[in-house]
């Protein structure tokens, strides 16, 4: 079977335990697969007694043979095994000499005779990539491409005498992707998976557990070699079937047409689905209407008139260019080195000259492909040139657009200095040296991964809550701005690479997120805390270092989002097929709230993004800084532009605009009841948009007189007063048991009496200021209320006496359940106390419960069955045993009643961000 496709080098690990039965083997084959199969097999115990590839070529031997010998396996590198169909002699003798009771056979161009096929005690295995019967022959996954197949595969088969129609002994499937190509079908799964599979094909041969399923000549399907001379695509047919062409032979051995007269191989291509983008016409021979060179490629159109478009083109020289260059690709001028660019030129020389050995040396003329390379050469190029050269950004695909050396030099040269970037970001700062740093923060809106004043040119000041002092001016958005990075968002869900890219890549990018958040933590903590008041401790703590856990832990999910097969009445003759899919919205809306303006940003925008859907953001107005530092890190990771916009602005302005817009799927929001509701029947009346909502809480806790006293004591103070109160689960109501009230309320003043109030940005401080001006005298007034109904004030209740926004811990009792602090939330450092009798249980639980709200709530007791009876039965989203604020990126966060609905963090989240398609086929 002879297929190619170009390969990422990756590493494999298959596990340590040896099992008890093991073979010898013979490996007949090639390449970086056969590479990776014959290491696993070794690691698994397995003895390979010999290995038989091709040739050395070009002075270069096979990666199969490198590491066979490396190892000291012993390797033969028979050209051929027969002449004119008749085995050769000494090539068979000396295969039978190595005593093989199994060969295995993961990747073979060579015709290898039946007398070596059926010599070893267990025959002979192979590796095809298809799923048998279906595309026999050696182009099997071009095959599986171009008639369009929804799903692919591989099978491993017991070799007979046919051509690939031995017994079945193992098989694997995978989804084809709208936009695979050969090389993305293969390092995704046929690559990996086969590995894996080729391994376990082994051990379940020695274990004496092989199946041996003979191969069904219904459906079967054999298909010829594909080479480059019949390869031309017919452009006079749908664009499904003109993609799929394409898309077949890419990167091997190339779809091309004719175009001004000469040949072009056409590469990354993808179907529209949106409108056609404005371009320059291009005549194609034999298309029925004229191509389009747009800014996105090349815009092809099927005979139905829908359209595809094509990434980059290749001329018959050998040269590469993006496709949206067509008309221009003549125009670059060369630069000029300097003396350190010409050290760097001589070091990729050097690279070149290793990779390919067979040329005597590097000319500037030198061409990469014709000097013999492949494509692994071109993963070790650019691996070495990024180890070598640190900080230049290198992919596979820079390669293929500049093949000579000269043109590879001044391609690096460019990426070098940053010349060849579409468009440089222009990010205008405004800079503050604090907390022994100069912190840089973007203040315009982000718009289509730009930054951009206000269309109406508006904007308003962000204050540090810890003095009252302007940190800067921000951009105040407008509908304008709204309907802009709305529409940006949708361009970049429906044409842009973001709803094209796989799933792995998703991720990747999110990874590279994370750790860019994570570079600049430092920052990010104290934009975090001049802005809204938080402890840079906690600030770097939970606000920035539970964001980066989040954006992780949604970056693994991206290529585990499943569907299911569902099995349904047959309707006979006929059988039927359900199966179901994830995908994402489209345009989603997130607006967040001041508390925790990094973390909520992250909580609801990694699981949105993972799912592949592109957004529009509103931060809280008075805490934006933070959201915009992240755009900025954003385009910094490569996110697509597009993808990620933020617009800051006033809820009733931005959120409202947003809450309406017609062309945003779903909307999650953080704030409160009354503005949740709003929300909600904003996007019920424009386009029953879905919603989630995180709104407000009374939380209540129950603290037994059987706890431990000394942690009911430290988690209670925290559960009131974590991050100064300004906390989503707060608990806003403690009930305490009588036996142990008045201890309790003691204990807690001592522990507040200790707590250091003063600057956030102090490694001491353990409470800050209030997040602004309105929300500190909200909470003066909350208390004065408090006092007035009756409620004793054991401590606190004031703003304190000193610049900024500064608010004293507060502690209530004798709050009965009539009074207002007892049901509504203060959303600031106050606990509110009740006793409760002894014993009394089940009414302790009917007072907790008597709220309109419940998003969390908390027990503490050494009994741990009074725990779980307590747990079953209060009405939250969220019940915390012996313990308080401990929320992890993996459990999922949410409330009951007129706390919201919907869930943030774990996989419950990413249901938010998808819809599901029943898909029922009759066959």
């Amino acid at each position: 079977m002879l297929w190619t496709a170009s390969q990422v080098i990756r590493k494999f690990s298959t596990s340590s335990h040896y099992y008890q039965n093991k073979l010898k083997l013979a490996l007949i084959g090639q390449s970086l697969f056969g590479q990776e199969v014959y290491t696993n097999l070794r690691k698994q115990g397995h003895k390979v007694v010999g290995v038989f590839t091709v040739p050395d070529k070009d002075g270069k031997a096979d990666p199969l043979a490198v590491a066979a010998e490396k190892d000291g396996t012993p390797v033969f590198k028979f050209p051929r095994w027969r002449v004119k169909g008749k085995p050769i002699p000494e090539v068979v003798e000396a295969y039978k000499a190595v005593g093989a009771e199994l060969n295995v056979m993961p990747f073979c161009s060579q015709f290898i005779p039946m007398n070596v096929i059926d010599h070893p005690k267990h025959g002979s295995i192979i590796y095809h990539p298809s799923i048998l019967p279906l595309h026999r022959g050696a182009s099997a996954i071009n095959w599986t491409l171009i008639h369009g197949d929804k799903k692919a595969g591989f099978s491993v088969f017991w070799a007979d005498d046919g051509l690939d129609t031995g017994p079945i002994l193992l098989q694997r499937e995978c989804d084809v992707e709208p936009n695979d190509t050969v090389d993305t079908l293969y390092n995704r799964f046929l690559f990996p998976e086969g590995i894996k599979a080729m391994v376990e094909s082994v051990q379940l041969i020695a274990d004496g557990k092989a199946a041996r399923v003979p191969q069904s000549e219904e459906g079967a399907s054999y298909e010829g070699i594909q080479k480059k001379s019949n390869c031309r695509v017919n452009l006079a047919q749908p664009a499904q079937a003109i993609h799929n062409w394409i898309r077949g032979h890419d990167k091997v051995p190339g779809a091309w047409t004719v175009i001004d007269g000469q040949t072009v191989t056409l590469y990354g291509s993808s179907m529209l689905g949106g409108s056609v983008p404005a371009g320059q016409p291009l005549q194609i021979e034999g298309a029925s209407q004229p191509g389009l060179v747009s800014k996105n490629g090349l815009v092809l159109f099927g005979s139905d008139d829908k359209a595809l478009l094509v990434k980059n083109l290749q001329f018959e020289d050998g040269k590469m260019i993006p496709a949206s260059k067509y008309f221009s690709s003549g125009e670059s001028s060369s630069v000029e080195l300097t003396d350190d660019e010409k050290k760097m030129a001589e070091d990729i020389r050097m690279i070149w000259r290793g990779i390919l050995s067979n040329v005597p040396a590097i000319e500037d003329t030198t061409d990469f492909f014709k000097s013999g390379a492949a494509s692994m050469d071109v993963v070790r190029l650019v691996e070495e040139v990024k180890q070598r050269c640190g900080g230049v950004q290198l992919q596979n695909e820079d390669v293929y657009m500049a093949t000579t050396f000269q043109d590879f030099i001044q391609m690096f040269v460019r990426r070098l200095r940053g010349e060849d970037q579409e468009e440089e970001l222009v990010i205008d700062y405004a800079t503050k040296e604090v907390n022994n740093m100069t912190v840089k923060m973007p203040y315009q809106c982000f718009i289509d991964g730009k930054f951009e004043d206000a269309d109406n040119g508006k904007a308003c000041d962000t204050i540090n809550p810890a003095d009252g002092s302007a940190i800067c001016k921000v951009a105040y958005a407008s509908v304008g701005d709204v309907d802009r990075a709305v529409a940006a968002a949708k361009e970049a869900f429906e044409n842009g690479p973001w709803g094209k890219m796989n799933p792995r890549d998703r991720g990747s990018l999110l990874y590279r997120l994370a750790d860019l958040m994570e570079e600049h933590q430092e920052e990010l903590a104290t934009i975090e805390s001049i802005d809204s008041g938080a402890v840079y401790t906690l600030a770097l703590k939970t606000h920035v270092g539970m964001s980066i856990q989040t954006f992780r832990y949604f970056a693994g999910w991206c290529d585990k989002i499943q569907g299911k097969t569902i099995p349904i009445n047959q309707a006979r003759p006929n059988r039927n097929l359900t199966f179901t899919k994830k995908e994402p919205l489209g345009v989603c809306a997130i607006v967040i709230p001041w508390n925790y303006p990094l973390m909520m940003l992250a909580w609801k925008s990694a699981a949105c993004l993972a799912a592949g859907n592109t957004l529009v953001l509103k931060p809280a107005q008075v805490t934006p800084l933070t959201a915009l530092k992240f755009a900025e890190l954003t385009v910094k990771a490569g996110i697509p532009k597009g993808v990620i916009n933020i617009v800051p602005g006033s809820g009733g302005l931005v959120g409202q605009r947003l809450s309406e817009h017609p062309d945003v799927r779903k909307l999650g929001f953080t704030g409160s009841t009354p503005i949740g509701k709003q929300i909600m029947k904003s996007c019920a009346v424009s386009n029953l948009k879905k919603v989630s909502l995180e709104l407000g809480g009374k939380s209540p806790l129950i603290i037994f007189s059987d706890c431990d006293m000394d942690k009911a004591v430290r988690m209670g103070m925290s559960s009131v007063f974590f991050n100064k109160g300004e906390n989503c689960i707060a608990a806003g109501r403690l009930f305490v048991e009588e036996s142990i009230h008045d201890e309790y309320i003691s204990r807690v003043v001592e522990e507040i009496k200790k707590m250091k109030i003063g600057d956030p940005l102090d490694r001491s401080t353990d409470h800050g200021p209030q997040n602004h001006k309105a929300h500190l005298d909200k909470l003066v007034e909350y208390c004065e209320v408090g006092v007035k109904e009756g409620a004793t004030l054991v401590y606190g209740g004031k703003q304190v006496d000193r610049p900024g926004f500064f608010m004293e811990p507060t502690v209530f009792t004798d709050v009965e359940d009539h009074m207002f602090i007892a049901k509504e939330e203060s959303f600031g450092p106050v606990m509110v106390v009740s006793k409760f009798k002894n014993g009394d249980v089940d009414g302790v639980l009917q007072r907790a419960n008597d709220t309109e709200f419940g998003l969390a709530s908390g027990v503490f007791t050494r009994d741990i069955s009074k725990a779980m009876y307590v747990s079953e039965r209060l009405e939250a989203g969220t019940v915390f045993i012996n313990t308080y604020n401990k929320t992890d990126v993996a459990s999922p966060f949410g409330g009951f009643k007129q706390s919201g609905f919907g869930k943030d963090l774990g996989e419950d989240a990413l249901m938010e961000y998808l819809r599901t398609k029943a898909v029922t086929v009759e066959y």
